[in-house]
């Protein structure tokens, strides 16, 4: 059984999840976890925040070209 998610399998995921365990022991997953969580809230906010920009500058430069357009 794979998952779509990078092309890993069931045991890969679980030989990753062993390394983490031995890495950051059972008491500092849950740090580690929640840290991540952030640090990916924070990167979507950018992204969606960039996205933003670039869609509103793109209905800003529209609009100018529109009005000089009617002017003549």
């Amino acid at each position: 059984m794979y998952t779509q998610f990078l092309f890993i399998s069931g045991p890969e995921i679980f030989i990753v999840l062993i390394v983490i365990l031995l890495l950051f022991g059972s008491k500092k997953i849950p740090e580690v976890a929640k840290g991540l969580g952030k640090g990916l809230k924070e990167f979507k906010k950018a992204t969606d925040d960039i996205k933003k920009e670039i869609t509103d500058t793109d209905i800003v430069k529209d609009v100018t070209e529109i009005k000089k357009n009617i002017k003549g």
